[in-house]
């Protein structure tokens, strides 16, 4: 079976979108990080938005490390900041921070240590106290580590129904090995709890959140997921699952879009420090806007890099934990959290398989500058479509395996574009250099010489030959295969010796060949090798005469005429449609020069033109003097008998002729005649017979001014 372009771009189609649509459904998740290193990339192009006036972040930072000692602090100084947050009207109060300890500083201790009987301030139960007489919520922190011991924990209550739709067999929520919470007089005294735990992803980034955990059968929310939900009282939340785990999570009036492990998306608003901060040193020590926190979502957490609550997301390598949950409370409140619907793999898939077939199938067909364009502004728009989807919808497409596939597809186009343009190449190279010498085409191929093929005036040799008696000779033949495989054979032959020495064949013609030397490239002394060229060609004639004897029964003959000159040689035609060729008037003279050797029963003729231009030693006759048809200005021709210098013999033959010549030519034609007849006699030749027939006809013709001129009336 034949390989075409267009069956291969198919099965190219076919393996690239099946290829890459595997790859997306099988390959592991670590590929994932790649798409979401993209994705960063356009968050970073969105910029910075606005982050919601609605959440404040109290930060335990360098300044208050400064200002109230290192952390941990008394319990009793974090009451007071909690108290204050809650006189200044605080919406809700959420802690980044575990109180897994008892508080080493605080008096009571010192009175049990020392059996001191005065009763002394707990500040653990102080703080306790506070917490169950303030909206705030405590935070915990759930282990992964299997050895990890957690019968000192206590579980935390959630005052909330959660309920799970369609729940399939398999668990796809985190479910984690144990859990570190607060001291149990502050656990059992808060309102409610969430969990602290942000999982970053491959990369180290938090791109997602989780918002609710299954530990030992039950389910529990997250620290700001349980704000929201208490904030907009919602006393239900609803789990709902698909066949490949969870896809939302319905809380009061609203639905959170999750990924099947119940993991939120976030829409990261910025660097660090876009939200609005507070210093916790200036809420301990009241000195602060009470506008500030009001009616508002304010988490307590640190900044301060002794501490390791550190993080990164797109915008910052380093920022905060605090803010992830800031985000997420930020993202629930504007419901503006990045999604990933159920029908979106099957939406990629479709994306695939189509940005494939546009490459393959489309825009491989456009020329190489289309195609650049095309592929261009292709990338582009799925780049562009994949940023709108983002920020204006919100939901997440995989660029990754977009661009993969826009990559694989582009390379594998031009790839496949170079093979079939390379064999294409060899295929146009083969076919001129039938026309051309393989020196020739390397040259103009190696050396990029686009100026030798632009229309230009050069001095050139042309050539041309025909078969004698061609029509009695396909008669002869009788069936086309036969004539076509005779000149099949005899243009193989005849088109050897112009290609080897570095001329280019113009084209053949029925039984002729037309050629030339010196362009495209130039050729040194391009007389000298087309005439040897000629030369070599009926030294060829009689052993392939006698081949042709045998195979089809015919005798073969054939005439030679070359005339040197200056020519126009370019790529002439019609728009789309043009051939590699020369004309002018040195080339009408070529072809009546070939035509001339059949009346002057000779086989190679050459003009005065491209005698004069001979630089290497031929044996040469001087034929006549002739004006031929659609010319006014005679011309000198000879035969070129030889290569080097005539036998002494021949040189004889050759002085009687040009005496005989001299005779003609001063009107003497009964001298003519007997030196002709002579010659004859001794070397019998048909071009005598002509010359003694022509002065016959002069002689009795009483021609008294002949100025010997011999005048063609045709081709």
């Amino acid at each position: 079976m034949r390989i075409t372009p267009l069956l291969t771009r198919f099965i190219l189609f076919i393996l690239i979108s099946a290829g890459i649509s595997y790859a997306y459904l099988f390959l592991p998740a670590t590929y994932q990080n790649l798409d979401d290193k993209l994705r960063d990339f356009l968050f970073l192009a969105r910029g910075v938005t606005h982050a919601s006036d609605d959440v404040i972040i109290v930060d335990i930072d360098e300044k208050s490390l400064h200002a109230l000692g290192q952390w941990p602090w008394e319990r009793n100084v974090v009451a007071q900041m909690v108290q204050n947050l809650t006189d200044a009207g605080a919406g809700i109060i959420g802690l980044d921070i575990v109180f897994s300890e008892a508080d080493r500083s605080s008096p009571h201790r010192f009175a049990q240590e020392f059996h001191i009987a005065q009763t002394l301030p707990n500040y653990d139960l102080q703080f306790a106290k506070t917490i169950s007489l303030t909206p705030t919520i405590l935070g915990y922190i759930f282990n992964f580590d299997k050895s990890f011991n957690s019968d000192h924990s206590t579980i935390p209550t959630i005052p909330a129904i959660f309920i799970e739709k369609n729940l399939p067999k398999m668990n796809y929520l985190l479910t984690p090995n144990g859990v570190l919470s607060n001291l149990e007089s502050i656990q059992e005294s808060g309102y409610s709890s969430g969990y602290l735990n942000n999982v970053p992803d491959a990369s180290g980034s938090i791109r997602s959140v989780p918002l609710i955990m299954r530990y030992e059968d039950s389910i529990f929310p997250s620290l700001a997921f349980e704000m929201f939900r208490i904030a907009n009282d919602a006393k239900k939340v609803t789990i709902n699952y698909s066949p490949t785990g969870v896809s939302t999570i319905h809380a009061g009036e609203i639905d959170i879009p999750t990924d099947r492990n119940g993991r939120m998306y976030l829409n990261h608003r910025g660097p660090a420090k876009t939200f609005h901060y507070l210093s916790a040193s200036d809420i301990v020590k009241n000195r602060f806007d009470p506008k500030a926190v009001e009616g508002k979502y304010v988490l307590v957490g640190t900044s301060a890099y002794g501490l390791m609550d550190l993080r990164n997301n797109p915008f910052d390598n380093i920022i905060p934990g605090i803010e992830i949950h800031a985000t997420v409370i930020d993202n629930l409140i504007n419901q503006d959290m990045l999604l990933r619907p159920d029908w979106i793999e099957i939406a990629e898939i479709g994306m695939i398989v189509s940005l494939s077939a546009l490459v393959i199938l489309g825009l491989s067909l456009l020329p190489p500058l289309w195609l650049f364009g095309g592929f261009t502004t292709l990338f582009f728009s799925v780049a562009y479509l994949n940023y709108y989807l983002l920020f204006d919808h919100h939901i997440i497409v995989n660029l990754f395996f977009m661009v993969l596939v826009l990559t694989v597809s582009i390379v594998s186009v031009l790839s496949m574009n170079y093979f079939f343009e390379n064999n294409l190449k060899e295929k146009v190279k083969k076919k001129f250099a039938q026309k051309v010498s393989k020196q020739v085409m390397d040259d103009l191929l190696g050396h990029d010489n686009y100026d030798a093929l632009q229309t230009r005036e050069v001095e050139a040799t042309i050539f041309f030959s025909d078969i004698r008696s061609f029509t009695a000779i396909s008669e002869q033949l009788g069936s086309p295969e036969r004539l076509v495989a005779f000149l099949n054979e005899y243009m193989t032959v005849m088109a050897e010796p112009i290609v080897q020495t570095h001329g280019t064949i113009d084209k053949f013609i029925g039984d002729a060949i037309m050629a030339y030397w010196n362009a495209p490239n130039h050729v040194e002394n391009h007389a000298d090798i087309a005439v040897q060229s000629a030369l070599k060609q009926l030294s060829l004639r009689e052993s392939l005469s006698k081949k042709f004897q045998l195979q089809f029964g015919i005798n073969l003959d054939f005439g030679i005429g070359l005339n040197t000159g200056v020519v126009t040689v370019g790529d002439i035609g019609s728009q789309g449609r043009s051939d590699y060729t020369v004309i002018g008037d040195p080339v009408n003279l070529a072809s009546r020069l070939e035509g001339l050797c059949k009346y002057y029963h000779v086989r190679l003729v050459i003009s005065e033109y491209t005698y004069k231009s001979l630089r290497s030693p031929y044996v040469v006759r001087e034929l006549d003097i002739v004006r031929v048809k659609g010319k006014t200005e005679p011309i000198l021709i000879y035969e070129v008998i030889d290569n080097g210098y005539p036998t002494e013999m021949l040189r004889e033959e050759l002085e009687s002729f040009t005496a005989a010549l001299t005779l003609y030519r001063e009107g003497k034609f009964v001298e003519a005649i007997e030196c002709f007849n002579e010659l004859d006699a001794k070397s019998p030749h048909l071009l005598h017979s002509l010359y003694i027939e022509r002065c016959t006809t002069l002689a009795q013709a009483g021609i008294t001014s002949f100025d010997g001129v011999y005048e063609f009336h045709e081709k």
